[in-house]
């Protein structure tokens, strides 16, 4: 078994010593002072994240829970939604979307694809709201929020945006672009350890809300909405999850937004150039629309789940598989939170050694570390 492990995926991402620190300190109660006052700078600092004015509710759970919060307070059994779908996580809207008995009208797209605004607008009139994924990880795609938001914005339907791996690492304006709803998780560019869903919930949307017949109770907006108007929650909260949150948006404010932005970009590029010099494939695109995670094509005949198995119980570096059709064809190397760039270079080494073992050889050994050292030395990796 390997001696150190290194995190290194989509999510859930490694967490800073500072965030660590502050789930460290003793427990306090939920309904105490202390937590009210804790719970203040948390809501505070998750309106500067989602960049809204708009209310930010705090779930306990995981960004599935937000995803579904944002379906069953919008939706009523029977009423039209589009999905936009061109991954596992658009799929994951249309599953949520059916079970509380939703007409989904799914817009598709292959894998790997960037959404297209015009066929998601043109599907819209009807709907009740539109759900898109803004980073869809299972491909590596950031997609175009922005355009299709403006797209939709004559229609008058709802925008639902899942940005549970985005948030936080790439741009995204809620109130701006004028998005109704986005949902996101602690867990993965926020550098915290899974257990909080969010979701920032425009005026409309919460109107929405009073009138959708779906059932719900612990992720009930109004619910949610009226106990953090009071400072407090609605029931028990993961206390030391939401301290941990609390810390990582100093954090985020400190190094700036648009610092981190940059940073992920950067890393994204050298992950991409240094695939390529191993002689690689990305099925992701080669472009800073890919600047959350690297999907890398696997060779003829190598099985992408024995390679992950490989990098994680022998070499200790665990990075991610495919999912769904991808399963077995490509790795995925995450780019996002607390991620530095002997991080990127950690991931080539491994990657490397890894299909070793399955008999691929790079066109030259050490090439894609060489190349990603290149770009940092040289600071191309942030176009510089």
């Amino acid at each position: 078994m390997p001696d150190k492990t290194y995190l290194i995926t989509p999510g859930p991402t490694p967490v800073p010593p500072e965030v660590q620190a502050a789930m460290e300190r003793p427990l306090i109660h939920h309904r105490s002072p202390d937590f009210k006052v804790l719970f203040a700078s948390l809501l505070e600092g998750l309106g500067r994240a989602f960049a809204t004015s708009s209310e930010v509710l705090v779930l306990p759970g995981s960004g599935t829970s937000a995803m579904e919060s944002a379906v069953s307070n919008i939706v009523s059994p029977g009423d039209p939604v589009v999905v936009a779908s061109a991954g596992n996580f658009g799929e994951r809207w249309a599953k949520i979307a059916r079970a509380f008995g939703a007409d989904v009208r799914l817009v598709e797209q292959p894998w790997g694809e960037r959404l297209e605004a015009g066929p998601i607008a043109a599907a819209a009139p009807a709907a009740k709201a539109v759900y898109v994924t803004h980073s869809e990880t299972s491909t590596g795609v950031v997609h175009d929020v922005q355009a299709i938001a403006e797209a939709l914005r004559p229609t008058g339907v709802a925008l639902v945006v899942d940005a549970v791996s985005s948030l936080g690492g790439v741009e995204l304006q809620t109130d701006a672009w004028g998005i109704d709803v986005v949902v996101a998780g602690s867990q993965k560019a926020l550098m915290t350890p899974p257990g909080v869903g969010l979701a920032a919930v425009s005026p409309r949307a919460m109107e929405l809300a009073r009138s959708a017949s779906s059932p719900r109770f612990s992720l009930d907006w109004q619910t949610v909405s009226a106990a953090q108007a009071k400072g407090a929650t609605a029931f028990t909260p993961p206390v030391t999850v939401i301290a941990g949150l609390d810390e990582a948006l100093r954090l985020l404010d400190r190094e700036g937004y648009e610092t981190a932005f940059a940073r992920n970009r950067e890393l994204a590029r050298a992950a991409r150039e240094g695939v390529k010099a191993l002689g690689l494939e990305l099925f992701s695109p080669d472009d800073d629309s890919s600047s959350m995670v690297t999907a890398v094509r696997m060779p003829e005949g190598i099985d992408g789940q024995a390679v992950y198995g490989v990098l994680r119980d022998r070499h200790g570096v665990v990075l991610a598989g495919g999912q769904g059709p991808l399963r077995g064809k490509v790795i995925r190397i995450g780019h996002m939170g607390y991620m530095n760039r002997f991080d990127m270079i950690t991931a080539l080494a491994a990657l490397e050694m890894a299909l070793a073992e399955f008999g691929y050889r790079p066109p030259t050994p050490g090439a894609g570390v060489a190349r990603a050292t290149e770009l940092f030395s040289e600071g191309r990796a942030v176009g510089v």
